[in-house]
């Protein structure tokens, strides 16, 4: 990941004889953590900007230049990275480094297309107005979708995102799960408001200090906005956006849930889980992947109960894993990461009294499905036929059919979510 591609004395003459940045759309992909990520650079003489497909981001403001010695260089200082390379025939070879972190970056003309069949195309049989509310400092914008005849009786729900900054479609490698459910329920005759997260798209608010509990008002902000126009509002959240949705329904704040992957047992116990099945895959034998997720355990309880984190040089752990223990400690030094391993859902179940619909795949390598579901099926009252808690076998974390449920996956397959899991919201709302 960190090597420097070497470039020939031919190439560097070569590059000397251009005098000016290489105007158009050039693409490249980076692998982090073994996953595929696009960038896209739209340079011209007068501008430059960065585009990140795979997570919704675009326009990214950068600045291009040409170094002394022919080398493209450009500067994205919002994201705290920058790209150097040489032209080498019709690709521009060369470096993308983020916080200190290189890895190699080939760019080519155009832009890659993916499939992704099940995106919404136009004309729709409904109509959508562009919206905002706000929570303290921050203005959420969003898409609210009205279904033909939508009224005040029309159920709605609130669409709430998971970990990591989103767009109101949640896209992710160009899947745009948000903008398909949205699609599918106004075909069936169900509202829908889905909105960029806190400090990204078109939403502005402090995303540094901010923690689950941050975007958990976010979205009763985007509650009372829906109240002021339906009589039946509810949350559908994926992954963080789950626990969200469990946790507004524990403070009786919605009339109805849909939980997507939800996390309900603790922060501390899915990372754990998460981290040891990384170092699995990744090639670690189990008694050093034990050792490192020991390390870390002790990190999360150090954080829960205010005592100084242990020296990652204290544990018999190989270097590069030391290095990453102390990335995580300085992680952890945010408070968002530091609510997160100790938010635990397990305690407030008990106070959910309204319509419950809880999915999550076999194949969920994020949060762990049986795990997650038995946590649900313990504590949430018996509520009839309005207490669904389902596992959808071959799914994923993004309720795609897979093969293994890795996160390299997600890129390569071209459904966005299942049909059969659209159904199943659909058939399940319909019998509220």
């Amino acid at each position: 990941m960190k090597k420097i591609v070497v470039l020939s004395l031919l190439l560097l003459v070569g590059s000397l004889c251009r005098a000016q940045v290489p105007a158009g759309s050039w693409s490249g992909a980076i692998k982090v953590q073994g996953v595929s990520l696009t960038l896209v650079f739209n340079l011209s003489e007068q501008a430059c900007t960065l585009d990140v497909p795979d997570q919704g981001a675009k326009g990214i403001p950068a600045q291009a230049s040409l170094t002394a010695l022919g080398a493209l260089h450009i500067d994205i200082a919002a994201l705290n990275a920058s790209f150097e390379g040489y032209r080498l025939g019709e690709k521009i070879v060369g470096t993308f480094t983020q916080h200190g972190v290189s890895f190699p970056l080939t760019l080519s003309p155009g832009v890659p297309k993916r499939k992704r069949p099940q995106t919404p195309q136009p004309p729709f049989p409904y109509s959508t107005e562009e919206v905002s509310f706000v929570n303290g400092d921050a203005v959420l914008k969003g898409t609210l979708v009205l279904p033909e005849g939508c009224d005040r009786s029309t159920p709605v729900l609130l669409m709430v995102t998971g970990s990591g900054l989103q767009n109101r479609d949640e896209e992710l490698f160009e899947h745009k799960p948000f903008a398909v459910i949205a699609d599918f329920l106004a075909r069936r005759g169900v509202a829908t408001l889905r909105y960029d997260d806190r400090g990204f798209g078109e939403s502005s608010g402090d995303v540094v200090r901010c923690t689950t509990e941050d975007f958990k008002e976010d979205a009763a902000a985007g509650l009372a906005l829906l109240r002021q126009r339906f009589d039946r509002v509810g949350v559908l959240g994926h992954s963080e956006g789950g626990t969200i949705a469990l946790m507004l329904a524990a403070e009786k704040k919605a009339d109805f849930i849909v939980t997507l992957a939800a996390m309900v047992v603790s922060g501390r116990e899915t990372l754990l889980a998460q981290n040891h099945r990384a170092l699995l895959q990744a090639g670690l034998d189990e008694t050093t992947t034990d050792r490192y997720c020991k390390a870390l355990a002790e990190t999360f309880d150090a954080v829960t109960n205010g005592m100084p984190m242990p020296s990652p040089t204290s544990f018999d752990l190989p270097a590069a894993l030391q290095q990453n223990l102390a990335a995580v400690q300085s992680q952890l030094q945010l408070p968002y990461l530091r609510h997160f391993v100790q938010l635990d859902l397990t305690s407030r179940l008990g106070e959910i009294t309204c319509p419950v619909l809880a999915l999550n795949g076999t194949l969920d390598t994020q949060v762990d499905c049986a795990t997650n579901l038995a946590a649900l099926k313990k504590g949430l009252p018996a509520n009839g036929r309005h207490l669904v808690i389902t596992t959808c076998d071959g799914l994923n974390h993004l309720f795609q059919h897979a093969t293994t449920g890795d996160t390299t996956e997600y890129p390569q397959i071209e459904e966005t979510i299942s049909p059969e899991v659209l159904e199943m919201i659909a058939g399940w709302l319909a019998l509220l």
